[in-house]
């Protein structure tokens, strides 16, 4: 597993914004020093600055000061009013070339047209199927993107798979792809994603954070670092 030092490409510019001393903005924790919030006051960024994305980092800092606190990606740090603001979901299937952006959960209700649309962009694009998806799992990925999305992630959530039917699992298998013969995909209860330029330790951390189930940490050579297995069976983490 990574170390921590290289939890994030671009680890530094949280540092440079003041995120990794300060305690996260919104959340239940203890309030702020009056130190701790003139420090805040002084390095967060201006509000022109809201659109620039951490991936332009600057020039990266001493090693020394990309060790973030154990609990940077923590969502029990959030607050009530971040799980009652209406969920908006941003997705890309890169196999299909689906994009969309939809809010599916608002007053305390899920909308049943934006949850049929979401089912359907999870669905088995090899098998042509699609089935219902567990609405927890689809709260722990709202959640996983709403929470990054404070540092400045606006990319949207990438679906490598979703629901597989029986025969499209069984095909992965025999191909040597990392697939359970009783896997929860084939449930509707699991889903293999990746957020672009966040590392794969970080965004598996935070879906375990969210204690809704298992978390698989899938780790491939390249640019986006791999991806997560996350679903909403026994909470259980391994290394694939």
């Amino acid at each position: 597993m990574a170390s921590r030092r290289n939890f994030l490409h671009h680890s530094a510019c949280l540092s440079t914004l003041g995120l990794l001393s300060v305690p996260l903005i919104g959340c239940a924790s203890a309030p702020a020093s009056d130190a701790a919030r003139k420090h805040a006051q002084t390095r967060a960024p201006k509000p022109a600055d809201k659109g620039v994305r951490l991936a332009a980092a600057a020039t990266p800092a001493p090693a020394t000061e990309m060790e973030p606190p154990p609990d940077i990606f923590d969502a029990q740090a959030l607050d009530l009013e971040f799980w009652l603001r209406p969920r908006t979901l941003s997705v890309v299937r890169p196999a299909s070339g689906e994009r969309a952006k939809v809010l599916y959960w608002k007053d305390g209700d899920i909308i049943d047209s934006a949850y049929q649309e979401l089912c359907h962009l999870m669905r088995d694009v090899n098998g042509k199927q699609s089935a219902p998806i567990d609405p927890k799992l689809f709260e722990t990925l709202w959640g996983t993107q709403a929470f990054v999305q404070r540092y400045g992630f606006e990319q949207p959530l990438e679906i490598l798979s979703g629901y597989r039917t029986r025969a499209s699992n069984t095909k992965l298998i025999e191909a040597g792809v990392p697939a359970a013969r009783q896997s929860l995909h084939i449930e509707g209860k699991a889903a293999d994603i990746r957020i672009a330029n966040l590392n794969a330790e970080v965004l598996g951390g935070l879906v375990r954070s969210f204690r809704q189930g298992g978390v698989g940490f899938y780790y491939r050579p390249g640019p986006r670092g791999g991806w997560i297995h996350a679903d909403t069976g026994l909470k259980r983490i391994w290394k694939g």
